[in-house]
């Protein structure tokens, strides 16, 4: 098997494409498949057309039929005998001997998929539905396409056995629908694996037939109008896991413990070590309070619940969460002392180990492998091999490798898309404790190639809706029906999923930047058809030149078929801004503003040139800028964001540069807020009327907390005519 697919990979490092018709365009596939070799002739397909396939493959035919009819209004017949059939579903492990391998056949005859498992089958449906028009990707009748596909030879298979994403549905209820849909176009890139993230303070998801407060409490946050929340019966998780199925993604449910779960607490006071009674939080919030370890109902309820979760999920996975976790608690409580005493633990984070011992060896014996974030394997010695989510550093999967289990990529740094692609003024709300995330540094993290004998057994994005989703920002309004939120979460995920599924399918030596940004600018019109939001990229600079003392733009579309508006006097471009058809000269380069417009109500952001600020240096990381727009005639106060500047706790000092203005400009006190929470104040350390440094604040911060919003407040004083412009630094000291 080796062999052949070593084959297949040399195959791809040489694609032959003969293209002599006019219309015949090069196959754009994502993920980019091993070995594809199009050769002269294309087929068109006729509503005439039969199909032949086993009884095996029916769900794949009845989705591909399906698939077919929505657009073309083609409703293809069984044909009795796959000798006389124009299109021919076949599984067959002998000929495709790698999992979840699939052939495509294209030429005169007709089109034939085989493929290893009914997942591969259906992968050669999802590229051969890649080979056609993007319409097809409609649900609704196009009677004006001529539906022609190039004749091709594909040989093709995954080169790790997991390709995943985690969809957070804890922290903001998603309805099954969405589900359904994410699932969707996650089968569409030949992803396998979706993480549920059931479980979190903020919700509980899942019904519990034995303990139905959790559910009727612990999955609502707020009273009466503005109650948020919601949680799948038992029912509609049997209908997404069906669903799942037959697109060849297996659902594996998440239920966080020991911290995390604060949503159940609330249904249940006694399975904290306090049995203080608490409220389902309705902002982001992670809780000290955790499972107690030293009760033995905890164990109980454990096992019910995770008794009725395998029953409901055939996965081989049962994802225990496991993150994030602060021992306070565990510390001060004398029956979780009692367990460490009588286990001879040392370590309070210890009693982590051991409890995910317990539940390996629970989960062991119904035959699932337990699966949880890193923490699992770095709190105490766990004996059961088990599966890590690695979200720190791709180099830790060498702490799994030490210690007998596997591991998942996921980390923070390239895989969180609730994290911005960028720093454009304009972007919406994200996360912001790390930098960005663009499309290029999400593709191009580097992915040790997978064997049987890996540790690693592939890649998974993350989507994490605490960030943005609870408060005011996409406040749902039902009565309008409005779906902000989801299209949100596809904003933030397309297509930067699109960048994670190839990840997972293709080995290092064949992944290619320029090769997935050329065939992902074809893909956007298949995302239109398909119902599914995205961030538009901006227009690609080909080249930016000095003339003389003046600067020269020559942009080319990044989405095929797009438009490209720019302005020349530093404005923001709209959709009555000028069209570009060739190069452009500009004084100064942040006169020139340009956008990538799909149509009049579907654009991108500007492109945007951050400001040059290595004369600053000195003063550390950028923060705000302030001018005469942000400040109040006379004595005022200026209140800004700082969240994701100052990370982890420390000292820091807060610097105010003053860069250009007539006037004079004074700082007072400042105040360090924590969403609404005073944290630390400060008065200036350096007080000056100068052209450069203004003000100095140093301050401690003890409290920090990922995901949270922090905000900074200092007192302003520059007269009745304000004019003064400047940044706001900040640096790490101690």
């Amino acid at each position: 098997m080796k062999k052949i697919i070593l084959k297949w990979m040399v195959a791809s490092a040489a694609l032959a494409f003969t293209v002599p018709q006019a219309d015949a365009q090069p196959a754009a596939i994502i993920p980019q498949p091993l070995h594809i070799e199009q050769q002269d002739g294309l087929l068109t397909l006729r509503a005439d057309m039969t199909m032949a396939y086993a009884a095996e493959c029916e769900p794949q035919a009845a989705y591909l039929r399906q698939a077919i009819i929505g657009s073309t209004a083609y409703r293809w017949s069984t044909a009795k005998k796959k000798e006389r059939a124009d299109v021919v579903l076949e599984i067959d492990a002998r000929r495709v001997p790698a999992t979840e391998g699939y052939t495509l056949t294209i030429d005169r005859s007709g089109v034939k998929i085989c493929g290893h498992d009914n997942g591969g089958l259906f992968y050669g449906i999802q590229t051969f539905l890649q080979l056609l028009p993007p319409a097809i990707h409609s649900k609704a009748y196009q009677p004006d396409v001529e539906w022609k596909v190039p004749y091709v030879s594909v040989s093709d298979a995954p080169n790790r056995p997991w390709r995943g994403m985690m969809l957070d549905v804890a922290r903001y209820f998603y309805d099954k629908e969405f589900v359904k849909h994410y699932i969707d176009m996650m089968a569409m890139y030949k992803m396998n694996k979706l993480q549920f993230h059931l479980i979190d303070d903020s919700g509980w998801r899942l019904e519990i037939k034995k303990y139905p407060r959790l559910t009727e409490v612990g999955a609502w946050a707020g009273t009466d109008q503005n109650r948020l929340g919601g949680y799948y019966s038992q029912d509609d998780i049997r209908e997404i896991i069906d669903y799942a199925a037959v697109r060849n993604v297996e659902i594996i449910p998440e239920i966080e413990f020991p911290a995390h779960m604060l949503s159940a607490v609330v249904a249940y006071p006694w399975l904290s070590c306090t049995g203080k009674q608490h409220e389902v939080p309705r902002q982001h919030f992670i809780s000290r309070d955790l499972l107690c370890v030293g009760k033995e109902s905890s164990y109980e309820f454990l096992a019910d619940v995770l008794e009725e979760t395998v029953s409901l999920f055939p996965s081989k996975y049962i994802n225990i969460g496991g993150d994030e976790a602060v021992y306070d608690r565990w510390k001060e409580c004398p029956k979780c002392q009692e367990v460490m005493k009588r286990e001879g633990l040392t370590n309070v984070s210890e009693l982590q180990g051991y409890l995910t011992n317990v539940v390996a060896n629970m989960m062991k014996e119904k035959g699932k492998t337990v699966v949880g974030w890193e923490e699992i394997i770095m709190r105490g010695k766990v004996s059961q091999p088990v599966v890590a989510v690695i979200w720190h550093e791709v180099a830790d999967t060498i702490k799994a490798s030490e210690t007998g289990h596997q591991a998942i990529l996921s980390p923070a740094t390239n895989l969180y898309l609730d994290f911005p692609e960028g720093k454009t003024p304009g972007e919406i709300k994200a996360a912001t404790w790390m930098p960005p995330i663009s499309l290029e540094k999400c593709y191009s993290m580097p992915v040790n190639d997978y064997s049987p004998a890996s540790t690693v057994l592939g890649v998974q994005g993350c989507f994490w809706s605490d960030q943005f989703i609870h408060g005011t920002l996409l406040q749902e309004l039902p009565l309008l029906n409005e779906n902000r939120s989801e299209k949100y979460a596809e904003y933030l995920s397309f297509p930067r999923l699109l960048a994670v599924a190839e990840l997972g399918w293709c080995d290092n030596a064949t992944r290619s930047w320029q090769s997935f940004k050329q065939r992902l600018s074809k893909q956007y019109a298949r995302l239109d058809h398909k119902g599914c939001h995205y961030r538009v990229p901006e227009p690609e600079i080909v080249k930016m030149t000095n003339v003389g003392d003046k600067v020269c733009f020559e942009l080319a579309p990044s989405v095929e078929g797009s438009t490209i508006r720019y302005t020349t006097d530093g404005s923001y471009p709209h959709s009555h801004s000028a069209i570009y058809t060739g190069k452009v000269t500009v004084d100064r380069q942040s006169d020139f503003r340009a956008i990538t417009e799909i149509d009049s109500r579907h654009f991108s952001l500007p492109i945007y040139f951050e400001p040059d600020f290595s004369a600053y240096e000195q003063y550390g990381t950028f923060v705000a800028e302030w001018k005469p727009a942000n400040l109040s005639a006379g004595k005022g106060v200026w209140r800004f964001e700082a969240t994701g500047k100052m990370v982890g706790n420390g000292t820091y000092e807060i610097s105010f540069v003053r860069t250009r203005g007539t006037k004079s400009l004074a700082f007072g006190q400042l105040v360090q807020y924590k969403r609404d929470e005073v944290l630390a104040q400060a008065a200036p350390t350096i007080t000056a009327d100068a052209s450069t440094l203004t003000a100095t604040y140093r301050l401690t911060q003890t409290a920090f907390e990922a995901g949270v919003p922090f905000y900074i407040e200092v007192e302003t004083d520059c007269g009745a005519d304000p004019d003064a412009y400047g940044y706001v630094f900040v640096k790490k000291v101690e």
